[in-house]
């Protein structure tokens, strides 16, 4: 879900500023509202936890450039049924800076249009579970149509902001259009996999109740909301 450099650049930067920063305030009240329900030291825990999680999609896991960008098993679904919206937020913020600091530094100039790309889909998909998981219901109860729908409105929120910035950036051409269906087409892969992940680490959650009594996961991954 890299921007690749050249793709927006000029003055047409500026609006990844703009949504970079609107996305970082969202996120800050959300981790406001996380700290009061569960403690700080819980969500600094599960804050670092998610921050090497997602440093390790990003340059551990397998990795492969596809049409006019890569695609990497980002497991948003995953981070956010077990750590929630906030600490998976800024896992999400601090792991790709961390990559992007020390091993890519060329994607810096693109920091605010991938750190939009993935944390608009993370507060679509926190939406969706209000809507979509009962509040009777805690995550480890949750069904495979349910982490199947989280997962396809995550990697679906990602591929629909790669194509906007690419368009943005590059205008509309074949060559364009091309390169964004082979990489729509490639993400079905992580797609059809993420759900798979969800459900057996909430699996081996339900083994591990004493998690409860730690800090290191979301309240609601045992508790009925």
């Amino acid at each position: 879900m890299h921007i690749e450099p050249g793709i927006v650049d000029g003055t047409k930067m500026v609006l990844s500023y703009a949504t970079a920063a609107a996305s970082m305030g969202y996120l800050g009240k959300l981790a406001v509202a996380n700290i009061r329900e569960q403690g700080l030291p819980s969500f600094v825990q599960r804050a670092l936890i998610t921050s090497l999680a997602v440093f390790s999609f990003f340059e551990v896991f397998p990795h492969y450039p596809v049409g006019v960008s890569e695609v990497h098993f980002i497991l948003g679904s995953t981070l956010f049924l077990l750590f929630g919206a906030a600490a998976a937020g800024v896992g999400l913020v601090l792991g790709l800076a961390t990559q992007s600091v020390f091993f890519a530094p060329q994607d810096l100039p693109q920091y605010g249009m991938n750190v939009t790309t993935l944390l608009v889909p993370l507060f679509g998909i926190e939406m969706l579970a209000r809507r979509l998981i009962a509040p009777g219901t805690a995550y480890v109860e949750i069904s495979y149509r349910q982490a199947l729908a989280l997962s396809t409105a995550f990697q679906a929120g990602i591929v629909g902001w790669v194509i906007f910035w690419v368009l943005y950036g590059s205008g509309f051409s074949v060559e364009t259009f091309a390169g964004l269906a082979k990489f729509g087409g490639a993400y079905m892969s992580v797609i059809l996999a993420e759900p798979l992940v969800d459900l057996a680490l909430l699996a081996a959650a339900k083994f591990a109740h004493g998690l409860s009594r730690t800090g290191f996961v979301v309240n609601r991954l045992y508790n009925r909301a």
